[in-house]
């Protein structure tokens, strides 16, 4: 199915939030998620169905100064 990560069109064979992140390369937990513009915790990954077309934004923390 066909989704947008972060601003880029991936398509992804998975429908779990959760399976999808480990798929487009988001190992680690320390990030966080939203879908079509809503948090979602890491907690509900597992439990969070994709649909073609939406959106999903990660954003990792930078460390610096």
């Amino acid at each position: 199915m066909r989704i947008i990560v972060n601003g880029e069109t991936r398509e992804v064979g998975n429908q779990l939030l959760s399976e999808i992140l480990i798929e487009c390369g988001y190992r680690q937990n320390h990030f966080a998620t939203a879908l079509n513009g809503v948090f979602v915790h890491k907690h509900q990954r597992k439990s969070t169905r994709v649909m073609s077309g939406d959106r999903i934004e990660v954003v990792t923390p930078n460390a610096g100064g």
